[in-house]
């Protein structure tokens, strides 16, 4: 029997050229309105018990080719725990080796965070005590813009995800985050909301998510290029989130992402924004040095290239917020690839190390929340 390929459901992703015996060949399809292509998401019907060849042939043109050497894809039977696949690539095709023990077996770029999942993370959050849930905005395709608030304190902080909505890791890292705000057993937790008012939102992109897109919202756009200027016709979930923190302000921010080239976390600043300070600036440093000391599996070597004095790029999220509200605003990005430094071979970067961050980098907030 001749075995089946599909994505059409919740976030899939993939284009079937060809299957031949035990063998497919496949085109990851681009962000609609744009040119970017990096996120995978399909399962494999009919197959159990044969080894299965599946070559995904166009990546070396995709969004970040650096980000295919030493990359391991991730599949599941249960669609809860994804393992990491043998898988190969040769600087064009991404070929990936399975043998399935059932008749569905999901293949993904990363464990996926569904749109379901993710509204019953939003419904089971807001009916924790003390947690206000509001939408902000309907997106282009109609879907709700979800915000959970919660804490007491003066201090206004800002935790946002998945603007880049192939970065899955972000929605995970946000479950975690939220599973510990509401812990009534976490003292951590207590404190920081006695000390501030935490606004999360866990998704700001349903629209990408849903459609399977690696980088854009459904109109191409990517959002974390639109905080200078966003408009209801091209960056409506920007505009009603920023319009939020105008009424708000902000004190700390962090802002969700994955990196698909460098196999390790790190966090990106605001320096180079016309306004920087280095008193602002000490207090990022402060927090990136303390969570390392935290956290095993955080660094300080690998990470993005500091922007020069007067340079920054304005559009973006942490840059934007930092010179709008005086914000200790950062970046938090998490690999695609296994974790270079602390690697696990069966599971690679997981949703458990993800969520297990998230306790780290709420922590390290809480014990330097009164510096802010």
């Amino acid at each position: 029997m001749t075995f089946s390929i599909t994505s059409a459901f919740d976030s899939g992703n993939i284009r079937v050229l060809n299957i031949d015996g035990h063998e497919a060949d496949l085109e990851i399809e681009t962000d609609h309105g744009s040119d970017f292509y990096q996120w995978f998401h399909f399962r494999v019907g009919n197959a159990a018990g044969r080894d299965i060849t599946l070559r995904i042939t166009n990546v070396g043109g995709s969004a970040y080719p650096l980000g295919w050497p030493d990359y391991r894809a991730r599949v599941s039977e249960d669609r809860e725990t994804w393992r990491q696949a043998d898988t190969d690539f040769d600087g064009q095709t991404l070929t990936i080796h399975v043998r399935p023990e059932t008749n569905a077996l999901w293949v993904a770029y990363f464990a996926p965070y569904s749109m379901e999942r993710h509204y019953a993370l939003v419904t089971r959050m807001a009916a924790q005590p003390g947690v206000c849930q509001r939408e902000l905005t309907r997106t282009l395709d109609g879907r709700p813009l979800d915000m959970l608030t919660m804490g007491e304190g003066p201090k206004q902080v800002w935790l946002y995800a998945r603007q880049h909505p192939g970065e899955t890791m972000a929605e995970w890292w946000m479950e975690g985050a939220l599973e510990k705000l509401t812990d009534p057993d976490d003292t951590t937790a207590k404190a920081l909301r006695a000390k501030a008012t935490l606004h999360v939102v866990p998704n700001m992109n349903p629209d990408g998510s849903f459609r399977g897109h690696l980088r854009t919202n459904a109109a191409g756009v990517n959002l974390n290029r639109e905080w200078h200027a966003p408009t209801e016709e091209r960056s409506p979930e920007v505009l009603a989130v920023r319009d939020a923190m105008d009424a708000t302000g902000v004190d700390f921010a962090m802002d969700v992402h994955g990196d698909e080239a460098i196999p390790a976390n790190f966090i990106a600043g605001f320096e180079g924004i016309p306004s920087y300070s280095e008193d602002k600036g000490a207090l990022y440093t402060r927090f990136r040095d303390t969570l390392a000391e935290r956290s095993p599996d955080f660094q300080v070597a690998k990470g993005y290239e500091i922007a020069a004095p007067g340079k920054a790029n304005m559009s973006m999220s942490t840059t934007q917020l930092a010179e709008r509200y005086g914000a200790v605003s950062m970046t938090l990005e998490m690999p695609f690839k296994d974790h270079a430094d602390n690697p696990d071979p069966e599971f690679g970067w997981s949703p458990e190390r993800c969520k297990r961050l998230a306790h780290d980098c709420l922590d390290n907030l809480a014990a330097m929340i009164d510096a802010l």
